[in-house]
């Protein structure tokens, strides 16, 4: 069996709700949702651009924890509270992921965790 690497980013919901900001196993890495959020406050509020951008730089963060990249990214899920916003969140993730075009999908939910959240963004990168 591989592997199996855990990788925290020490906010206190992790052991509240009992979840990684990632999981390494062999080769693959998976990023859980994420929102944008810097030291407990919303990054960006009202901004669905500024909190794709941001949610993305925590994910490419991660990433590289987990020793991997963003152009290893395969998949992408983004969870938007405004689907007409669509080109928002689509400018963000194409300034990310123009060249790498991963598989994704946008879907509309009627809310997130915190009302200020606009988007939540989950990812699986394969490191090549």
């Amino acid at each position: 069996m591989e592997k199996r690497t855990n990788i925290s980013s020490g906010a206190k919901w992790e052991d509240i709700v009992g979840y990684s900001r990632a999981v390494r196993i062999g080769n693959t890495v998976e990023v859980t949702g994420t929102v944008a959020v810097k030291d407990g406050e919303v990054v960006g509020p009202g901004d669905a651009y500024k909190q794709t951008k941001y949610s993305l730089q925590i994910i490419a963060d991660v990433l590289t924890k987990a020793g991997a990249k963003l152009s290893d990214v395969v998949r992408t899920r983004m969870f938007v509270t405004d689907i007409s916003r669509w080109e928002e969140y689509g400018k963000a993730h194409r300034e990310v992921f123009g060249e790498i075009k991963p598989a994704t999908s946008m879907i509309e939910v009627s809310g997130l965790i915190d009302p200020e959240y606009l988007v939540e963004i989950e990812a699986t990168a394969i490191i090549s």
